[in-house]
């Protein structure tokens, strides 16, 4: 196994201007029946992902990478274009191959978007767009088992990961279950705010989409008009079975992924 060295910045959202960047070495098997381009990507992918390799964080060109890396200028191309073709990484003239972000994989399972960002290294960030008091309507009603037109806490908040818009978040919380300021909010996550006031979150019964982006949509989220986005709609239930929250949301395609684990029964 050869371990080969690769820059990396500290991991912040901002361009590279260290000329002396930290290394950060990968292990390359060349007894693997793995290709080493892909070996190659994949290991830059992690770094990218875990923020060891931040946005503007610049790798050289081929030929640099290839001389540094001890790797062959086609393998080192191939693991750059897989990479490219992701969104991750950029061929820039004059300047080489630049990370412009990484996707967030978030895992599908009862927990909090801050809470995934923040254990990805993503550096996740809030801005409430909205927090009122509104009669439930017939759809929101119906998800949280309560009359039409009662009281709930309408919150709208966009969210970020390493400084770039991820998703617009839009929560319904039965009045009265907790209180929902708008700073906490722009500090930390909704579940993590209920798990703070006593709530055991239990279950959730949830159901993932995808449309294409309106054009207040896409200025907000910084995508183009019509851009591809996921939806997500999710009802979260006590260790009671009272509901106490329903989201509907919206997430870049572009950035954003559900992950899912499947097993095989019989």
């Amino acid at each position: 196994m050869t371990r080969v060295p690769v820059i990396r910045t500290d991991g912040y959202a901002h361009p590279v201007t260290s000329t002396a960047p930290a290394k950060l070495d990968f292990a390359v098997d060349r007894n693997s029946p793995v290709p080493l381009y892909y070996q190659l990507a994949r290991q830059l992918e992690s770094a990218i992902e875990h923020g060891e390799l931040g946005p503007g964080s610049l790798l050289g060109n081929e030929i640099e990478l290839a001389g540094r890396l001890g790797l062959s200028r086609p393998t080192v191309r191939q693991a750059i274009q897989s990479l490219v073709e992701k969104g991750l990484l950029v061929r820039r003239r004059g300047v080489g191959t630049q990370v412009v972000h990484s996707q967030v994989k978030r895992p599908l399972e009862l927990s909090s978007l801050y809470d995934d960002l923040e254990a990805a290294g993503q550096n996740p960030t809030t801005r409430v767009l909205g927090n009122e008091v509104v009669p439930a309507s017939a759809e929101v009603a119906g998800a949280l088992g309560i009359a039409d037109g009662t009281a709930v806490h309408h919150v709208q908040r966009l969210r970020r990961a390493q400084g770039e818009p991820v998703a617009r978040l839009s929560n319904y919380v039965p009045e009265g279950l907790l209180t929902l300021d708008t700073a906490t909010l722009e500090t930390t996550g909704l579940y993590r705010m209920m798990r703070a006031a006593g709530i055991t979150l239990h279950s959730a019964r949830q159901s993932v989409g995808a449309r294409r982006a309106t054009p207040e949509e896409a200025e907000a989220l910084g995508e183009p008009e019509g851009a591809a986005l996921l939806t997500m709609q999710r009802t979260a239930y006590d260790d009671t079975g009272r509901a106490v929250e329903f989201g509907t949301h919206i997430y870049r395609a572009s950035r954003y992924s559900f992950e899912f684990q499947l097993l095989v029964r019989g």
